[in-house]
């Protein structure tokens, strides 16, 4: 999908595909408002013919081969559990998505525009009430949009998971695994995330300090600079934080950090789902020194450990 809107980096901004899923109700057709950030979407394409499956959940619509890849295609009306309108007004579409290095197809019921929008307006699941059968840890956040309607960006991270399609890597060998002693903040609004991320890093010999979004990252950088003072950068060996977080995002966070001259010298290593090249030189132009994709543990010590080798030279 092309981006020749190209975001700044550090903007705390992020683009996502509004889509549309219709469901039928007593009294009509109910117009449910949804998105996914522009950097996990491919292409967005109509349905071509499909392979059924057997013996698979009903959402799985098929699989169809996409110019030499075979592609999955999820039904994500079916998956939340929504009955479909059947009068044919629906002209639906798939989605093709991108991340951790998978590729997976969503069907829609409309793909209506690319909307801009800043992370700071954008809040927490937990925050609101009301979404019918999903469950908040498949809701990245939730905005307002124009009417006052609300706008909810899907987890389909969490439909994969789901799935068994993609599982994270964990398993290593302790010889893989450089010790430390230090601190390591993470930065991630998913529980699981951030458990996985913390595990990997006790593994490593470090305390770990968490946060749910940039802001909260911020926050916890001030209290370990009124713990440190001058002894900060060598305290905290290391910064591991997620791209997608509402209220500020990894990027916008990153700039920060990195224009600060109590936190500057600390090293940034963005941990997200999004596997695009295009945010890995985002990641890099905000100060990051790596940028890994979620999650594989073998990966994640080896250039954890490099970073903070790295940054021990420099600081001797």
């Amino acid at each position: 999908m092309a981006k020749d809107n190209i975001l700044k980096v550090g903007s705390n901004e992020m683009e996502l595909v509004d889509f549309r899923i219709f469901k039928k109700e007593e009294k009509g057709v109910y117009e449910g408002i949804y998105g996914v950030n522009v950097a996990k979407v491919r292409e967005i394409i109509k349905i071509p013919n499909l392979t059924e499956l057997p013996g698979v959940p009903e959402y799985i619509e098929g699989i169809f081969d996409l110019r030499g890849v075979v592609i999955p295609v999820v039904n994500l009306a079916k998956w939340m559990n929504i009955t479909e309108p059947d009068d044919g007004s629906i002209k639906p579409r798939i989605i093709i998505t991108e991340f951790s290095d998978i590729l997976i197809g969503f069907v829609v019921h409309e793909a209506k525009r690319i909307r801009r929008i800043s992370w700071k307006d954008i809040e927490p699941a937990s925050f609101v009430a009301g979404m019918g059968s999903l469950d908040k840890s498949q809701i990245t956040g939730v905005t307002r949009i124009e009417n006052d309607e609300v706008l909810l960006i899907l987890d389909l991270e969490s439909v994969v998971q789901a799935l068994g399609i993609y599982q994270p890597k964990i398993d290593v060998h302790d010889d893989e695994i450089m010790k430390v002693e230090g601190i390591a903040l993470i930065l991630d609004d998913s529980a699981i995330a951030r458990k996985l991320v913390s595990d990997a890093l006790k593994k490593m010999g470090m305390r770990v300090v968490e946060a749910k979004d940039g802001l909260e990252g911020l926050e916890r950088l001030n209290e370990l600079y009124t713990s440190y003072a001058d002894r900060m950068t060598n305290e905290v060996k290391i910064i591991i934080s997620d791209v997608e977080m509402p209220q500020m995002d990894g990027f916008h966070f990153a700039a920060n950090v990195k224009e600060d001259p109590r936190f500057k010298n600390i090293p940034i290593v963005f941990n997200s789902s999004i596997s695009d090249h295009f945010s890995e030189l985002r990641g890099k132009e905000a100060g990051g020194e790596a940028y890994l994709t979620k999650f594989d543990a073998s990966v994640f010590y080896k250039e954890v450990s490099k970073v903070i080798k790295s940054h021990v030279k420099i600081a001797q």
